[in-house]
């Protein structure tokens, strides 16, 4: 156990190191990333569950933006944060299954997280590689959270058609879940 921990806290120490060099010696500011909850005229993003049959703009639909001034990195970034969390649940998944204190139900539970996490993490992975491969983003990113499908797409723009065809590719892969479609501009180049 101490082991693991040990190796956890290396990792994160050396990330943090690595993270704090770039940005210090990053020449401007302009790499830094937030999350911004208004929306603006620049960035759009269209959000529908599954159960949303019209188009009509409803109040219903949630709208949220990301604001991203170093875009290369934030999918990264969050794949990365999304990564460590499940590891760490997996191995605290682990430690109950090997434990000699867990119940038989205790442990037939634990495997059973440990697939569903490893399930989610396929399908996401799939889920991207597809959407990549149906059209010509820069990059795509998944996250399954609570029975809600968020799909980050970093394209110029985002066409209705593609939003309804990116749903279906989720409904597909997941099932009748709620999806959370957005788009983030690429940068331009001047």
């Amino acid at each position: 156990m101490l082991k693991k921990q040990t190796v956890w806290l290396l990792t994160m120490l050396s990330l943090m190191i690595v993270l704090s060099v770039y940005y210090m010696t990053s020449p401007t500011n302009e790499d830094l990333a937030y999350i911004d909850s208004g929306q603006s005229d620049s960035e759009e993003t269209m959000t529908t569950d599954s159960n949303e049959a019209d188009t009509n703009g409803g109040d219903d639909a949630e709208v949220s933006d990301i604001t991203n001034l170093g875009q290369d990195e934030l999918f990264t970034t969050i794949r990365m944060e999304l990564q460590d969390e499940r590891s760490m649940k997996k191995d605290r998944l682990t430690d109950v299954v090997a434990s000699s204190s867990s119940s038989a139900d205790e442990k037939e539970e634990a495997l059973k997280d440990i697939d569903v996490l490893e399930n989610i993490s396929t399908k996401e992975t799939i889920l991207e590689e597809s959407i990549l491969g149906a059209s010509d983003y820069q990059d795509v990113l998944v996250r399954s959270d609570n029975d809600k499908v968020h799909v980050h797409v970093k394209v110029e723009q985002l066409s209705k058609s593609e939003v309804v065809n990116i749903m279906q590719m989720v409904r597909d892969e997941f099932g009748e879940v709620p999806v959370d479609v957005n788009f983030q501009p690429t940068e331009k180049s001047e």
